[in-house]
């Protein structure tokens, strides 16, 4: 959009992961020097792309660490929000950076021991005993800062993370060249809720960059005598949302059945709570059959209270976290969106295709489902969405029921079987996260296993039948609230003690490609490194 105001021509190359980059630029290296890296190449090595000298790179990208390679390359820039706190924890370029070999001397006073053709005089120096002690320091000073650099370098690498959305960089970006709008926030707004609701930063980082962003809202949409809106444009509010999925597009009865909160919550998986839940409406006064229509064809009246009467019985029933403050937009006197609404429909067009198209074709209809132009393809995304999401729950109904979910020691596991009908909805780097979180939560509610909250999980799928590949993902225990994982070393270490086949070319290091095979001894290997 900015490069739209501007009148800058640009190309949109979408790209799923490593080698998909290092294709587009060998098709595009001969025509392009300029390249606009989004949400992808920032933790990952760019020497691979052996690019020419007079190419640049601009790099806004959300993942962390961001690879130290880049960082030091000045070939590439870095787009960062003013003020990010992860730049604090990149360690001294003196630190970190290998020296010149020889350029201690060690080298050349090595070619010089024992050379015939040199003078006796010169000889007789490499046997003197200070010469020697000397030399040996400097090794030791060496070896010194090579292990210094080492451990400096595996400390920043431990965890992976992520940092503020691109989308909010983005628009702030925009603010900055007094070029923002509405439709810029609105968009900053979705990438925001999308790391929060997905588990990608915690909880204070989310209501950080929320209170931020309030501002720019008061801002936009405050309306009086001189600056009158338009009934058709966007308006947007900062309104308390509902943990219930989609339940505006849905049922409030499905919606309670099919979000991770109140499945996990009320223990929806179980007849006693069924029962809570049909007491719960109970209380609200609410008919059973009022909750079981569309959220949009409930009694006026109904409709209009139900928000606040969930919000009041919320703790009486264990959920003491049933709200958060998010943002809602809306055209005119169509239906209301909120951010959630539209982060699912994006994922489920990004990764649930009905038919058998590229990931360009639909990471283009999820682009464009983002116009005001496209709100009914924005429709069609969120009922894609619902499909997805009740193959999510009754996945983990059937890891559960099933006693499929096993302890590995340091860690809990489980695999979707091969031949499973619905096997191939989860083979995608998104949705795999997604039901690997919605399990773990699940099972530590259910689960007589004390330890289970305490424990991380790992989840395999089968992804290329052709190339007998499983896809691999490692989520944090549930106890743990600092969004930051340690699997993408983890998994790195141990395919490479395992010589396991492993391919890492997604730009989540937790997630990754392996060999369905090598998958017993790679995950022996990792319980034995995490103990």
């Amino acid at each position: 959009m900015l490069f739209q105001q501007d009148n800058v021509q640009y190309t949109i190359v979408p790209v799923k992961g490593e080698q998909d980059i290092k294709k587009s630029y060998d098709e595009h290296r001969e025509q392009i020097k300029n390249y606009l890296l989004i949400n992808c190449g920032g933790n990952t090595d760019l020497s691979y792309l052996e690019a020419d000298e007079d190419a640049s790179f601009f790099i806004v990208d959300s993942h962390r660490p961001f690879d130290l390679s880049n960082i030091f390359n000045e070939q590439i820039k870095l787009l960062v929000k003013y003020g990010d706190a992860t730049l604090e924890e990149i360690p001294d370029a003196d630190k970190v950076l290998e020296e010149d070999e020889g350029s201690d001397g060690d080298e050349s006073d090595q070619s010089n021991d024992d050379d015939p053709d040199e003078p006796s005089s010169k000889r007789q120096r490499t046997g003197d005993l200070g010469f020697i002690e000397n030399k040996l320091e400097k090794k030791a000073i060496k070896k010194k800062k090579e292990n210094e650099r080492e451990r400096l370098i595996e400390d920043y690498y431990e965890h992976s993370y992520y940092g503020s959305s691109v989308a909010l960089v983005l628009y702030e970006l925009a603010w900055n060249l007094s070029k923002d709008n509405n439709d810029l926030l609105w968009l900053g707004i979705v990438g925001l809720t999308e790391q929060y609701i997905f588990s990608k930063i915690d909880r204070e980082k989310y209501f950080d960059d929320c209170t931020s962003i309030r501002n720019h809202v008061l801002r936009h949409n405050v309306a009086d005598e001189d600056n009158v809106q338009s009934i058709d444009c966007m308006k947007i509010a900062f309104e308390k949302e509902l943990r219930l999925t989609l339940y505006r597009h849905w049922s409030v009865f499905e919606s309670f059945h099919n979000s991770q909160y109140t499945t996990c919550g009320l223990r929806l998986f179980t007849l006693k709570g069924t029962k809570k839940l049909h007491e719960l409406f109970a209380d609200m006064g609410v008919p059973i059959t009022q909750c079981k229509q569309k959220y949009s064809s409930m009694d006026v009246d109904l409709r209009t209270n139900v928000k606040e009467w969930l919000e009041t019985l919320a703790d009486k029933y264990g959920l003491d976290d049933f709200t958060y403050g998010s943002f809602i937009a809306q055209y005119g006197y169509k239906t209301k969106l909120c951010g959630n609404d539209v982060v699912c429909a994006i994922s489920a067009l990004l990764e649930y295709s009905k038919d058998d198209r590229s990931y360009s074709e639909n990471f283009l209809d999820a682009m464009d489902s983002l116009s005001k132009s496209k709100i009914n393809d924005l429709m069609d995304g969120i009922e894609l969405s619902k499909v997805q999401i009740t193959t999510i729950v009754n996945q983990v109904r059937s890891f559960i029921d099933s006693h499929q979910i096993v302890c590995a020691g340091p860690f809990l596991y489980a695999n979707v079987q091969e031949g499973s009908p619905t096997g191939h909805v989860f083979a995608h780097p998104i949705i795999i996260g997604r039901l690997a979180r919605y399990t773990l939560e699940s099972y530590s509610i259910m689960t007589r296993n004390k330890k289970a909250r305490t424990l991380p999980f790992i989840l395999a799928v089968p992804y290329d039948s052709e190339e007998g590949t499983s896809l691999v993902v490692g989520v944090p225990p549930v106890c743990d609230t600092s969004a930051k994982s340690f699997f993408g070393a983890a998994f790195r270490q141990a395919g490479e003690k395992t010589k396991s086949r492993i391919h890492h070319d997604f730009f989540d290091p937790t997630v990754i490609e392996i060999k369905t095979e090598d998958r017993s001894k790679f995950l022996d290997n990792l319980s034995a490194l995490m103990c």
